[in-house]
């Protein structure tokens, strides 16, 4: 997969700048309210969007930034470092986006860019749950130049607030492929948005199920062609989702290292006139936190460079990213809740917010076990499907 690396502005400390406004002015004193009350992070989505960031994978020539994984990566860590809900809402409007970009009309990759259309992507099901590549869901030929869809989509993310989904279908022509993917527009007759997402972690997030009845869309809604789903799922979602997916669980973990830190050095023993941080076990702890939260950004980072160049290896890369990020989360947030001790279940401290949203990774398709089957074929020699 390529996707466009010209700079913003020329100049990357540019968006950086303008990244690092919107998280501290907007996205950081919004995340405890998202969280608690489990809503749609709509003022951090529009304050980026203005910013010009929802546009971080779109063309420069159509108004957006060409960051490429690398920055769109950027971004979405930068972000979950604050609010997990809002980078998760931005890393499923990249992958979205991605796919607009390379099979969607002009006026909504614009849109995209200027980020005024909201994206995400309706693949997992209820019928194939996590192996979101299998659709289940069907599309059939209705009126003139008209398709009918149903289904039964398990989760999407953003699901009542996306203006448009990247909606998977079986093909039109069973002789096709495995699937087709189409511009499904959220407010289409026949959708209906089950139930607002009351979760454990990533609370603002808005995934919820969705099924669709007799949805009618132009057969102009078709991206990349009948049957070619799989393809794109693959060339264009995986490696883009796995990276950002991945840049999200190290962003927790740099968050719950650096609460951690400043917890354990700023908590004292009055009467031994210490900190926590004077105890080496609690210092052995941090490190083991800060070791590991460095082992998955060094190798998420490696990631990103095998597919900026094409490497062999990239496919491989791309598999082990997600899953060693999402595991190393985990392990980090865990010792962070350990060391913090009960100041970590306050939820001013957001140790516990960090903790809870680390633990979606590991089952949001292709999760965590399946991605190690589908490594350990990679490293047997055996085909993934």
């Amino acid at each position: 997969m390529t996707l466009h690396s010209t700079s913003y502005s020329a100049a990357s400390e540019d968006y950086s700048a303008t990244l690092e406004q919107v998280c501290t002015g907007t996205v950081a004193p919004e995340a405890l309210a998202v969280d608690d009350e489990a809503v749609f992070p709509e003022r951090s989505i529009q304050a980026l969007g203005a910013a010009g960031l929802m546009g971080a994978v779109s063309a420069p020539e159509i108004g957006g930034l060409g960051l490429g994984f690398r920055g769109a990566a950027k971004i979405v860590g930068r972000l979950a470092q604050e609010c997990g809900s809002t980078a998760m809402v931005v890393c499923m409007h990249y992958c979205g986006t991605a796919v607009i970009e390379a099979y969607g009309p002009k006026d909504v990759r614009r849109a995209a860019a200027k980020g005024t259309h909201l994206s995400t992507l309706a693949f997992s099901e209820a019928g194939s749950r996590s192996h979101f590549w299998a659709p289940i869901g069907t599309a059939s030929r209705g009126g003139d130049r008209e398709v009918v869809l149903n289904a039964r989509k398990s989760w999407i993310t953003s699901a009542s607030k996306a203006t448009a989904y990247v909606w998977s279908s079986r093909p039109l022509q069973p002789d096709a492929g495995v699937s087709t993917l189409w511009l499904v527009p959220a407010n289409a007759r026949g959708l209906r948005v089950q139930a607002p997402f009351d979760g454990l972690g990533l609370r603002g997030n808005d995934s919820s199920p969705v099924t669709a009845d007799s949805v009618r869309v132009p057969d102009s809604t078709m991206l990349g062609g009948d049957g070619k789903g799989f393809d794109i799922m693959m060339g264009t979602v995986l490696p883009l989702f796995n990276v950002l997916n991945a840049a999200c669980s190290v962003g927790l973990m740099e968050a719950a290292v650096q609460r951690t830190a400043l917890h354990a050095s700023s908590t004292r023993h009055a009467h031994l006139d210490s900190t926590l941080a004077d105890l080496p076990t609690i210092r052995n702890y941090i490190a083991r936190m800060r070791v590991k939260t460095d082992m998955a950004r060094t190798l998420l980072e490696d990631t990103i460079s095998a597919l900026e160049s094409g490497r062999s290896d990239a496919t491989l890369r791309v598999l082990s990213c997600k899953a060693a990020a999402g595991e190393a989360s985990i392990d980090v947030v865990e010792t962070a809740m350990r060391v913090c001790g009960g100041a970590a279940f306050r939820r001013d401290l957001a140790v516990e917010r960090n903790f809870r949203d680390a633990h979606a990774a590991g089952v949001m398709g292709p999760t965590t076990d399946v991605l190690y089957d589908f490594i350990g074929k990679a490293v047997c020699g055996m085909k993934l499907f």
